[in-house]
Parts: C-alpha cells; sequence; structure tokens
C-alpha cells in the first residue's frame, strides 16, 4: 500500500469517528475539514468532499446538501466501521481499544 492510499484510508477513518462522537452522528463538511485539520490531516476542502462522496457511496454515512453546504450523517454500518466491528476496504480498521 502507498503512504497517499494509508493517509486516505486514516482520513476516512477519522471522519467517520468525527460523526461518531457528535451527539446527533452528523456534521457539517466545514466543520468536518476544520476536525480533520486538528487531528493532523491537513487537506482540502474538495478533499474532504471527495471523502464524504466516496464514504456515502459505501453507506457509511448518507448526505444532505442544503444550500451549499454538505452535512454528513454517520449510519449504522459506518458506526460500526468506526468503532472496528465492521470493516470496509478502503478505510483504515481503529487499533485495539480505540
Amino acid at each position: 500500500m502507498s503512504y497517499a492510499e494509508f493517509l486516505k484510508e486514516d482520513q476516512r477513518l477519522v471522519i467517520l469517528r468525527i460523526l461518531y462522537e457528535m451527539p446527533s452522528y452528523s456534521s457539517n463538511s466545514s466543520i468536518i475539514y476544520s476536525a480533520l485539520d486538528h487531528y493532523g490531516h491537513a487537506i482540502s476542502r474538495d478533499q474532504v468532499k471527495t471523502h464524504l462522496s466516496w464514504l456515502g457511496q459505501q453507506d457509511l454515512i448518507k448526505i444532505e446538501t442544503i444550500g451549499s453546504v454538505i452535512v454528513a450523517r454517520l449510519t449504522d454500518f459506518g458506526a460500526d466501521v468506526a468503532t472496528g466491528k465492521a470493516i470496509v476496504h478502503g478505510v483504515k480498521r481503529p487499533g485495539a481499544g480505540a
């Protein structure tokens, strides 16, 4: 696996875990962008949107666009992946005890 692929998988896991920690299991792309930066992933807003689209295609999140705002909501399957109860190729598996 290339370093770029490793980073993508980790970024997708971080997005799922951000949503898992939100009281409503949802957030907008701007908050997700800021949280990724806080966790050491300084990526573009376009890359965040690309990850959200990919996660939506895998049924890990549901996406709703309200005007120019993208809102992502974690699915039950996405919660299972975020906590390591399910595995999806393309998303890093969380470490033990995470």
